[in-house]
């Protein structure tokens, strides 16, 4: 069944985005297969963060396209991608409230979303924690809330912005363990992020981006054994990259 309804590969062309006079994305391109754990990287404002919102579909791009297999014929009007952002958006309701408001405004049928919201809380264990206040929730607490959310929507495809980059080192780990599983269980995830060891840690794939260009797409192993260009290399050793 998920075979027939797969909403990849997903394919960026040529993408464009620009605000303020600016070209911020500039002819983006890459294809996303199905699997594994796609990381983003490259100094601020090399663009991670807008390719990630234009694939999500948050962002309208100036030019270019982002193509989902299903608006190719597949399964279209179909929505099977979710994302977690760097601070999670948190209802002033409990942590089972903000689940089941998601799934209701996925348009989840009430019947099915307390199963899928006690599932998630269960399967991330946050059981204990389902009638605390999503904001009275530590950092770690409410990322791990904000990826039970995603999961509940059972999406085939998880876009992660920077998901621990205010968290401690214990939190981080557990989100770590979180998208791992994930990824073992065969979600394909893309996510941004700044931490080197934690692409090191979870990447199959690297994109490279500096100033709004993908200047490297490769596999991960053979991207930190030794990246093609001299604006990664300088990355990677911690050089200031303009």
């Amino acid at each position: 069944m998920r075979d027939t309804l797969s909403v990849l590969p997903l394919t960026v062309t040529d993408l464009v985005f620009e605000a303020g006079g600016r070209r911020l994305v500039d002819g983006i391109g890459f294809a996303l297969p199905r699997g594994g754990l796609t990381v983003l990287i490259g100094p601020n404002g090399s663009g991670k963060s807008l390719t990630l919102r234009l694939c999500h579909g948050l962002l309208a791009p100036t030019a270019g396209a982002v193509s989902w297999a299903a608006e190719r014929g597949t399964i279209a009007g179909v929505k099977r991608h979710a994302m977690v952002f760097q601070k999670p958006v948190m209802l002033r309701r409990s942590a089972r409230a903000n689940m089941l408001h998601a799934l209701a405004a996925a348009g989840v049928a009430r019947s099915e979303r307390g199963v899928r919201c006690d599932a998630a809380l269960e399967r991330f264990g946050l059981a204990p924690l389902a009638e605390r206040p999503a904001r009275l929730m530590s950092g770690g607490e409410q990322q791990r809330l904000a990826i039970a959310r995603a999961w509940s929507l059972r999406p085939e495809v998880l876009f992660l912005d920077e998901p621990t980059s205010q968290l401690d080192p214990g939190a981080t780990r557990q989100i770590e363990e979180m998208l791992a599983a994930l990824r073992g269980e065969g979600m394909t995830l893309v996510m941004a992020t700044h931490d080197m060891g934690q692409a090191r840690r979870l990447a199959d794939r690297v994109l490279f981006l500096h100033r709004g260009r993908l200047v490297e797409d490769a596999e991960a192993r053979t991207f930190f054994a030794g990246p093609a260009s001299p604006e990664a290399r300088a990355f990677i050793a911690g050089d200031l990259v303009w």
